[in-house]
């Protein structure tokens, strides 16, 4: 069964973590969870809560399940993958600094293998230096992210770009996935 790389950390968004998490296996594909280390991590949900008597600018957190990582990022290896799948929340904002993940990101990306990216994902592609050029899409807060790592935000559900696919946000998890699955596919 083809792996595809999950990386997580504490604050990854419930929604967008758990859907792909067994959407993949569905589909015949590994998912193999890694973090900084190989532990139980803490998910979190994100919303703009619907209560218009107490308005939220932005997204509330709320705790969310828990994860287990079985891998660490600096024992990971790129060649052992099909592909990876980047959820957001907040923990790219910190996992963006972890050299050991940027590696795999850039090693994935150069060779071919697709990569997906929802909400702030995008943080990691960036860091990594892997959109300079290339169209995504991204949680309208991080198009400036998109934006500074040289990319070009488009504000629309799913976008691809080569072997990357990106999505706004959980909201477009359905055409997401398919477009994901339809490029682990067609890589097989």
């Amino acid at each position: 069964m083809p792996k595809i790389l999950m990386p997580i950390g504490d604050a990854t968004e419930t929604l967008d973590t758990f859907y792909p998490y067994f959407r993949l296996p569905e589909a015949g594909f590994e998912v193999v969870v890694a973090g900084p280390e190989a532990r139980l991590y803490h998910s979190v949900l994100h919303e703009i809560p619907p209560d218009a008597a107490v308005p939220w600018d932005i997204t509330q957190e709320r705790p969310g399940y828990h994860i287990k990582a079985e891998l660490a990022f600096r024992d990971a290896r790129a060649e052992d993958y099909a592909g990876m799948f980047i959820s957001g929340g907040r923990a790219p904002e910190y996992l963006r600094y972890d050299k050991d993940l940027l590696r795999l990101t850039q090693e994935i990306n150069a060779a071919g293998k697709p990569i997906a990216s929802v909400c702030h994902g995008v943080e990691i592609l960036t860091a990594a230096g892997i959109i300079q050029g290339r169209r995504v899409t991204t949680v309208a807060k991080c198009a400036l992210d998109a934006e500074q790592g040289g990319g070009k935000y488009v504000d629309q559900e799913v976008v691809i770009d080569g072997n990357l696919v990106s999505a706004r946000t959980w909201h477009d998890n359905a055409p997401f996935m398919r477009a994901f699955l339809e490029m682990l596919q067609e890589a097989s």
